[in-house]
């Protein structure tokens, strides 16, 4: 990639990136040749040379403020901001624990916040920055037994909906990317809940099988790295891009389509319909 397809400047600051999407967008981002500090809570810290670029993993957890300013503070031109940490949690909406539901937020949402806060003041002072977060479908529609999950990805997407506003005057663009079923170790690491005795039982076990094998035979993550890789070359890039015709498509009816259907087809999607017997 030459320098002129660079607005940003040759570094970027990757969360989450020691897997799945994290590490596919760190492996891109280093081939097209910039310095990518790859940062999560469990990495083997050291440098990379990867084709023109190379990766400086370090140890860095999105929830510890220390952490994420003592990284932050020894990068030197720092242009980009990649959010990938995140995990997911399934359950029923009515018995997912709170404790689980904040633990889901404070990573997927106030690690994005915890972050910025230190990024984006050296960001504004460059005078063209890009902050970017691996957003999800599950962002524009919500999916059952996901409902926690699906209401960190709406979060991210106002907040960043929001920042682009606020930040655009001082050169700040903003993106979220939007992929669907990822093959990655995502779907191993998934917190599930079920509550014996639940009446949702069932229909949650249904569900969530059914996102497992959506998502083992997925997209490869390196087509959400090269969507980032594209939009790091854009001046002006969208605010949101969705990864996938397929999905575009979905996006696309749930917006023209009545809610009441498009809630409905999701309920087919997933094997979530009908009325459960209640004794």
């Amino acid at each position: 990639m030459k320098r002129k397809t660079r607005p940003y400047g040759d570094t970027i600051l990757i969360t989450g990136a020691s897997s799945g999407i994290g590490r596919s967008c760190s492996l891109r981002f280093a081939r097209a040749g910039y310095v990518v500090y790859a940062v999560s809570r469990h990495c083997e810290e050291g440098v990379e040379l990867v084709g023109d670029g190379r990766i400086i993993s370090m140890r860095m957890d999105v929830n510890d403020s220390d952490s994420v300013a003592a990284v932050i503070a020894g990068i030197p031109d720092l242009g980009i901001v990649l959010h990938c940490a995140g995990f997911g949690i399934s359950g029923p909406a009515e018995d997912t624990p709170l404790d689980l539901v904040r633990s889901q937020f404070e990573t997927n949402y106030f690690g994005i916040l915890r972050v910025n806060a230190f990024a984006l003041p050296l960001l504004r002072r460059r005078g063209r920055s890009l902050v970017m977060a691996i957003g999800s479908i599950a962002g524009r529609v919500p999916i059952p037994f996901q409902s926690q999950y699906s209401s960190t990805k709406y979060a991210v997407s106002a907040y960043f909906g929001a920042l682009r506003i606020e930040a655009g005057p001082f050169g700040v663009r903003t993106v979220v990317i939007e992929p669907g079923d990822t093959r990655t170790g995502f779907t191993d690491h998934r917190s599930s809940y079920e509550p014996t005795g639940s009446p949702y039982a069932e229909a949650c076990r249904r569900a969530v099988g059914q996102m497992e094998r959506d998502e083992r035979s997925g997209k490869d993550p390196d087509t959400v790295a090269q969507v980032a890789l594209r939009m790091a070359s854009r001046k002006n890039p969208p605010p949101k891009v969705v990864v996938g015709f397929g999905y575009r498509v979905l996006v696309f009816l749930a917006r023209v389509l009545p809610d009441r259907v498009v809630l409905r087809l999701l309920g087919l999607i997933y094997h979530v319909g009908g009325r459960p017997h209640v004794s």
